[in-house]
């Protein structure tokens, strides 16, 4: 297997089957989209930061960070208005492989707490202002939900992938779907005013296929990257290893990052990557939760390298494979804070850090302000 897959976004697999050129061809014209951060306005910010009435740079993360979306947005004055949440959901094959700590019905009864807002990133969102929008890519048994404060939204591509281990988690013409699932929830996000995005999942047994993704598309060992997930460890968490291995020698003829997608999943992976497409396409800054939401991330930045300009790391997960992700994609977590939940929740977190960011910018005074040269020292 290639170390850096390339996205041969016309090649299709023997394996898998077809492309469906629909979808397909929303994935290509989204791609095409996606234009490099605006240099200007990120200097721009960065230099209006080092004019504010402050030793220079004393701010630290928070002025890299104000520069940054001002670059995504392509504006010298970011805004976080109006953030959302995505949190795609859906379940894996490979989840009856004993891989996880909790049964495959835990992932449809989780959308019972999303649609209700009791799930942890409902309350965290909740309290951050944060808008939160729950889709349905391919629970197995999807329970149903109450009129609460999140609607479930059906974006279903099949219910839940085959097993990884046994053959392909799915067709070539469901990963593509499913990218493109995501795309269209970042257009309607955006179209309805959203000016951040950021990713969370729930799927029981998504860390062993982000673990064998992300080993996959950046050539990286198993045991470098497969952690505790939902807290194996010991010999279960041996076996979880022993597993992504299996994956990968099971599939190690795929070819491209469409042909790994779609041989080894996951539905809910694969829509998060559409979600980071469409949005790095619409100048929308992009904010990446834990493992399993950057793993998508990972699958984004193969498809269109330079969607990764559009995104910002909230947190660091103690997972293993989360460090290696950040790394190869070149980005600084906002937060560290050992969380490893997932759904969204260091995305949630992470939004009050990034409007506080944009407001120095926006409400800071400055030297010019009080007459004094930019380049004076401040006490």
């Amino acid at each position: 297997m290639n170390d850096h897959p390339t996205s041969r976004p016309h090649r299709e697999d023997h394996v898998t089957g077809p492309s469906d050129p629909e979808a397909l061809a929303v994935v290509e014209r989204t791609v095409a989209a996606v234009r490099p951060v605006d240099a200007e306005a990120a200097a721009a910010a960065a230099g209006a930061m080092d004019g504010k009435v402050k030793p220079l740079r004393s701010l630290g993360e928070l002025e890299r960070l104000a520069a940054r979306l001002a670059g995504i947005q392509g504006t010298a004055q970011p805004h976080v208005d109006r953030p959302a949440i995505v949190v795609c959901a859906a379940d894996h094959g490979i989840a009856r492989s004993g891989v996880s700590a909790y049964p495959q019905e835990v992932t449809g009864l989780m959308l019972q707490g999303f649609a209700a807002g009791t799930a942890a990133v409902g309350v965290l969102a909740r309290q951050a202002g944060v808008r939160l929008v729950v889709a349905d890519l391919g629970v197995v048994d999807p329970p149903a939900t109450a009129p609460g404060e999140n609607e479930v939204l059906d974006r279903r591509v099949r219910a839940g992938t085959a097993s990884s281990l046994d053959g392909p988690a799915m067709s070539l013409a469901e990963a593509q779907r499913a990218v493109a699932h995501g795309i269209a929830l970042a257009d309607d996000l955006v179209d309805d005013g959203v000016d951040l995005v950021g990713l969370g999942e729930m799927g029981i047994g998504n860390t062993t296929t982000a673990s064998a993704l992300t080993a996959a598309l950046l050539g990286r060992d198993p045991a470098r990257v497969t952690g505790p997930g939902t807290g194996v460890s010991g010999d279960v968490l041996a076996a979880k290893v022993r597993a992504v291995d299996a994956v990968l020698r099971r599939h190690e003829g795929a070819e491209g990052t469409w042909a790994v997608l779609a041989r080894m999943g996951g539905l809910e992976v694969a829509a998060l990557a559409g979600v980071a497409l469409g949005a790095a396409a619409r100048r929308v800054p992009v904010l990446l939760d834990g493992f399993i939401s950057t793993a998508g991330a990972v699958v984004a930045s193969r498809l269109a390298p330079r969607s990764v300009d559009a995104m910002v790391a909230a947190h660091l997960s103690p997972e293993p494979g989360h460090a290696v992700q950040l790394e190869e994609l070149g980005l600084e977590p906002v937060l560290r804070l050992g969380m490893r939940l997932g759904e969204g929740t260091g995305a949630a977190l992470a939004v009050p850090v990034l409007r506080s960011a944009v407001a120095l910018l926006r409400e800071m005074g400055s030297f010019a302000d009080l007459g004094l040269p930019q380049d004076r020292p401040t006490v």
